[in-house]
């Protein structure tokens, strides 16, 4: 009887002897040759805009670098970083390099504060409409148009001063485009009249996206004005906030057309930032080496600002 039930047991599973994979260890040929089809079509359709990216961009620029290490001789010699080093013995490259600075800060920190300004004053107000069209009317206009209206503005003889001597304020009147840093100052608060309406299209696209519930139930917690504001509207404007700044930071490293139009970088060549002296190297003085490096130089600050600040402003707290 025992024997008979032992040989009903069904036999106990044992180790596996065979050490070859199964079909389920590695991925059907079906598979894999559909991943390789869908990579395939992927570069396809990349690869038109790498190529022309690569062509309007990346060769001009290898072209650019090339050409920054050689002379400004009819036959060009190899000169090194001869170029480069201009920006240390250049006092016009170094008053340069000043400008663009000032440009940096001013056209960043004035436009983020006024349009974040403007934006939460004209938010859901009745008049809101009218006040947002006269300040982002001035954004639709070019550089070069910004720049012919404020040219009546500055002038010597032109509206500021002739307004200060209406109000008997003659001791003020003075040539706003005559004398460093004035000249830098006044050129930059023309550009903040103009990019100040983006900042303030953005700021108020952001507004609109903070939920209601979160502004009632900080006002139930008992804040509200100036508190509620820094601890509860502000923080929901960040992502907006680095999407201003990093236009505002670019736009204002490669500052030309406002500046060009109004001063040309003068008087002599004080007012020039280096997208403007790249341009007077380049073709007026004919210095193509000088321009080529001074253009790199551009190139690179803007890269690396922009790069640095988007991964410092991007990266999730705790990273």
């Amino acid at each position: 009887m025992s024997s008979s039930l032992d040989q009903r047991k069904p036999p106990l599973p044992g180790p596996r002897t065979s050490s070859k994979p199964g079909p389920a260890d590695s991925p059907p040929p079906r598979r894999s040759a559909r991943r390789l089809r869908d990579r395939l079509a992927g570069a396809g359709f990349l690869a038109p805009a790498v190529l022309l990216v690569s062509t309007l961009l990346l060769l001009p620029f290898a072209t650019t670098v090339y050409r920054s290490f050689f002379d400004d001789r009819r036959v060009s010699g190899f000169a090194g970083l001869d170029n480069y080093a201009l920006f240390l013995n250049d006092p016009v490259l170094t008053r340069s390099i000043q400008n663009t600075l000032m440009w940096v800060v001013g056209t960043v920190v004035l436009p983020l504060l006024l349009g974040l300004a403007i934006a939460v004053l004209t938010h859901g107000g009745g008049w809101s409409r009218a006040a947002r069209l006269v300040v982002v009317l001035p954004y639709a206009l070019s550089g070069s148009a910004v720049a012919v209206v404020w040219n009546f503005v500055l002038t010597t003889d032109g509206a500021a001063n002739q307004a200060l001597r209406a109000f008997g304020m003659d001791a003020f009147a003075q040539g706003w485009l005559l004398e460093w840093p004035g000249n830098t100052l006044v050129m930059i608060l023309a550009n903040t009249w103009q990019s100040a309406g983006v900042a303030v299209i953005l700021f108020l696209v952001g507004l609109q996206t903070i939920p209601p519930e979160t502004l009632e139930a900080a006002s139930l917690d008992g804040a509200s004005g100036w508190r509620r504001f820094w601890f509860v509207v502000l923080p929901q404007l960040r992502t907006v906030s680095v999407i201003v700044v990093g236009i505002s930071l670019v736009n204002g490293l490669k500052s030309f057309d406002l500046i060009w139009v109004l001063t040309q970088g003068g008087p002599g060549r004080e007012s020039e930032t280096l997208a403007v002296s790249m341009y007077q190297e380049t073709f007026l003085a004919l210095h193509p080496g000088a321009g080529a490096a001074v253009a790199v130089v551009l190139t690179t600050i803007v890269l690396f600002t922009s790069w640095l600040y988007l991964r410092r402003q991007l990266t999730p707290k705790g990273n």
